[in-house]
C-alpha cells in the first residue's frame, strides 16, 4: 500500500527576512483607458493585473513578434542564415504601411531585414522575411499558427506575416504576454535589436516607436503596434534590480498613452511586489531512503528553476513543503516523479511542482532487495 510522506521546509533559505514584518497592502492596479492591458512576471509566470486578459483583438504589428519567432526558429535550427541574400518581391515592396524602404529587386540580407522589422516596424520587411522563409506569406502563415498552437496561444489566429488589418486575424493580452515571454527565453541572442533605438538602411534613418526605450533605462523592449481600428498598442519589458516584468496594452488612444499606460503598469509591478528564486533546476532539495536499489537514497528535486512573485515585505511568510508519493521502490529513472513541491504564503498555496529523481537508481542484488523486503514488512 502506498503512504504519503509529508515534509516541511520551513527556513526556505529566508536570508532577507525580518522577524515581524509589517503586512503589505496591495492597490487596486491603475486604471487604464486601453481596451485591455496584461502585466506578468518574466521569471515565475504569475499574473500582476489584466483587463480583457483573453478577448480577441487586433494586434497590429504586434503580430510581428510572431513573424520574428518564426524567423529565429528557422535561424536556430540552420535552415537560414543572418547574412542570407533575400531578393526583394514586388509584393515585398509594394506592401502598405510602416516601411523599411527596400527596393524591388534589390538584395536585403536577413539581419537587416530583421531589424528593419522590429526597429522600423517595416511592413515591407516582414513580408520579405515571409516569402524567403517559407516561399509564400500564405504558407509563412501556416508556420505562425504552428507556433501559436505550440506555444498555448489558445485566443490568437494570424492571417498575414504584417499586421495589416484582414479578417479572422486576432490575439489577446494574455497570449501576446507569453509570446513576448517566450521570446525573450527562447532567443536571447536577438533580444538587443529591441532596445535599439534607432536603424538606419540606405542613408535613412527611423526611430524605434517604443517611447519607452527613451524615457525608462530599464525598458528593453519590445514592440509597437497602431491602426486605426486596432488603436494604439505596445508590449514592453523591463528588468529591475534582477526582476523582469511584461506589460501588455492594447487598444490605448494615442501614441503617448500607450508608453504612458505600459510605464504605469511595470511601475505599479515593481512597487509593489517582488520575485524571488527559491530552487535552481535539479538541485537536490532532499536525499530520500529507497529500498530494494544498488543506492541506498536518491536525490529529489524539480526539473525547472522555481520563482515566485509575492507582494513586497511578505517573503518571511513563505513556507514550503514535500510530499513524497509513497515509499521509493528501486528501480528508478532519472526524471521520475516521485512526490511534489508544494509553497504556501501563510495559508494560500502559491506554487506546486512535481518533485523528481535526479538521478537513475537500478537494482540492487537479491541480497539487498530481500533484506529490504524484511525491513518493508517491519515498516
Amino acid at each position: 500500500m502506498k503512504r504519503l510522506l509529508h515534509i516541511s521546509f520551513v527556513a526556505l533559505l529566508l536570508s532577507a527576512s525580518t522577524a515581524f514584518a509589517v503586512p503589505s497592502l496591495i492597490p487596486d492596479p491603475p486604471a487604464l483607458d486601453s481596451h485591455g492591458y496584461y502585466l506578468l512576471d518574466y521569471h515565475s509566470g504569475d499574473v500582476l493585473a489584466q483587463k480583457n486578459g483573453n478577448e480577441h483583438m487586433e494586434p497590429a504589428s504586434l503580430t510581428k513578434l510572431m513573424t520574428a519567432y518564426v524567423v529565429f526558429s528557422e535561424l536556430r535550427a540552420g535552415q537560414i542564415h543572418l547574412n542570407d541574400k533575400v531578393r526583394v518581391s514586388k509584393k515585398a515592396w509594394r506592401t502598405g504601411g510602416s516601411r523599411m524602404f527596400i527596393e524591388v529587386g534589390s538584395e536585403v540580407s536577413v539581419g537587416q531585414l530583421l531589424q528593419g522589422m522590429l526597429i522600423d516596424s517595416g511592413n515591407d520587411a516582414a513580408t520579405a522575411l515571409a516569402e524567403y522563409v517559407a516561399g509564400s506569406e500564405d504558407t509563412f502563415v501556416a508556420l505562425m499558427n504552428e507556433h501559436a498552437q505550440a506555444l498555448g496561444l489558445t485566443n490568437t489566429h494570424y492571417s498575414d506575416a504584417t499586421g495589416l488589418p484582414i479578417p479572422d486575424h486576432y490575439t489577446s493580452p494574455h497570449d501576446l504576454a507569453i509570446l513576448a515571454r517566450a521570446l525573450i527565453h527562447d532567443f536571447p541572442e536577438y533580444y538587443h535589436w529591441d532596445a535599439v533605438k534607432q536603424f538606419t538602411y540606405d542613408g535613412i534613418t527611423q526611430n524605434n516607436r517604443n517611447l519607452l526605450l527613451w524615457r525608462d533605462s530599464s525598458v528593453d523592449g519590445l514592440k509597437t503596434g497602431h491602426t486605426e481600428s486596432a488603436g494604439y498598442c505596445l508590449v514592453a519589458s523591463a528588468k529591475r534590480d534582477g526582476m523582469r516584468l511584461i506589460s501588455v496594452v492594447m487598444g490605448a488612444k494615442t501614441d503617448n498613452g500607450r508608453a504612458s499606460e505600459n510605464e504605469s503598469l511595470l511601475n505599479y509591478g515593481f512597487r509593489f511586489y517582488e520575485t524571488h528564486k527559491l530552487y535552481a533546476a535539479a538541485q537536490p532539495l532532499k536525499a530520500m531512503r529507497i529500498w530494494k536499489g544498488a543506492d541506498d537514497t536518491v536525490d529529489l528535486g524539480i526539473a525547472k528553476p522555481l520563482y515566485i512573485t509575492v507582494p513586497r515585505g511578505q517573503y518571511n511568510k513563505l513556507s514550503a513543503s514535500m510530499t513524497i508519493d509513497g515509499s521509493i521502490i528501486a528501480p528508478t529513472q532519472k526524471g521520475q516523479r516521485l512526490g511534489t513541491v508544494n509553497v504556501k504564503l501563510g495559508d494560500q498555496t502559491v506554487a506546486q511542482r512535481p518533485l523528481i529523481a535526479l538521478e537513475t537508481v537500478p537494482q540492487g542484488s537479491l541480497w539487498q532487495r530481500m533484506m529490504d523486503d524484511v525491513r518493508l514488512w517491519f515498516q
